[in-house]
């Protein structure tokens, strides 16, 4: 193992090109390293609208050998770069390297670091780690074929009702086609207006009510490196967008991120039918691995082949902050993963998010104006 010998921090746009070419070989050395989430691309990306985002570079023997994206607060509170929104963290190193964790956070100017995505094998921060869950996958190519005939021959009535709802809505609607990589920015703007409406209408936070958050969407879309790529993919109906995914891509990493779809076809299981069709067209673009992300969804049950794990925690050092900061954030999520972790509390939660949700959509369609702003 090879401890750190220095460690300096940056803004993400000070990274020059020998430290981004470092940090690409060290995601390129680590298959769990693979992720688009932990390339230096989409921390340009959160640094572009977040102010209080750094890099701390762990450097050996004159060579930079570690880069650990995150948001810093006026207080020294730490977060993984793009907390709430990165389904995958981590201190991308190149094998062998080791540091000390105390010694990383002073340093940093931290005297917490929280994470809730944190891949395996970052063992100096095992002893900090407060809960691990399971995040789906998809092989697109597991074992001898490719992932369409392993899904078909594991879930055959899943893909034949798909496959029928496609042909029908084709007959309803035009001829079902699929573009992986669409250009056209209108077309994003149509996904995150669907996927405002879907998180009002269920009761959740509407992450694109969030300026900075439609910025960096805008933003990563226009990104196309090697180790990052802005995809975003649309199943038409005819000329008529029915289904939308935008998400990142490596070399050989998809991330599911955004998906949504037009509510006047969920007849159809649109969502399901671009997922199908994203997995399908990801492999023949080279991905080997699609990250569906940690969460509990149907869908994701009958689409993965196997599970990662990721951690959550809190890195500390002995601070007042520190210990103010756990002690808030603790409960907070040990509530929403006890919910999340039981189908008799998830359901019910479930129903009453979306039953909110009606209620303020409704509120906000009679409030006065509202003619007005829906023009």
């Amino acid at each position: 193992m090879r401890a750190t010998s220095a460690i300096t921090i940056h803004r993400p746009e000070e990274l020059d090109e020998p430290l981004r070419r470092a940090w690409h070989r060290a995601m390129d050395e680590s298959p769990e390293h693979a992720n688009p989430f932990l390339a230096p691309e989409f921390t340009l990306g959160v640094g572009r609208c977040r102010r209080g985002a750094q890099v701390a570079v762990l450097h050996h023997g004159g060579e930079a050998v570690g880069f650990l994206p995150y948001e810093r607060t006026a207080y020294g509170v730490g977060r993984a770069i793009g907390l709430g929104l990165s389904d995958c963290q981590a201190l991308v190193h190149r094998p062998g390297v080791t540091w000390d964790t105390g010694e990383l956070l002073r340093a940093c100017g931290l005297s917490v670091f929280e994470f809730d995505h944190l891949v395996e094998g970052q063992r100096p921060f095992a002893p900090y780690v407060t809960g691990t869950f399971a995040s789906p996958v998809l092989d697109l190519k597991p074992g001898e074929g490719d992932y369409a005939q392993w899904l078909r021959a594991t879930y055959p009535g899943l893909a034949k009702t798909t496959l029928k709802k496609e042909r029908r809505l084709s007959r309803d609607a035009g001829e079902v086609r699929f573009v992986y990589d669409e250009r056209d920015p209108a077309v994003l703007r149509t996904l995150m207006r669907w996927k405002s409406a879907q998180y009002r209408r269920t009761g959740r936070m509407d992450r694109f009510s969030k300026p900075w958050i439609v910025d960096l969407v805008d933003h990563l879309f226009q990104v196309r490196e090697e180790h990052f790529t802005g995809v975003l993919s649309v199943v038409y109906a005819g000329d008529r967008p029915v289904a939308a995914h935008f998400g990142p891509r490596s070399r050989t990493v998809f991330a599911a991120w955004f998906t949504a779809y037009d509510p006047a076809f969920g007849y159809y299981s649109p969502g399901l039918m671009m997922h199908l069709r994203l997995a399908d067209a990801a492999g023949r673009d080279g991905v080997t691995l699609m990250d569906m992300g940690r969460g509990e969804k149907e869908y994701k049950d009958w689409l993965k082949t196997r599970e990662l794990r990721v951690a959550e925690g809190f890195a500390a050092r002995p601070h007042p902050v520190a210990a103010a900061h756990r002690l808030w954030r603790r409960p907070v999520r040990g509530l929403r993963n006890t919910v999340l972790a039981h189908p008799g509390l998830r359901e019910p939660a479930d129903r009453l998010l979306k039953a909110a949700g009606s209620l303020r959509t409704s509120l906000l369609a009679h409030a006065p104006g509202a003619g007005a702003r829906a023009r």
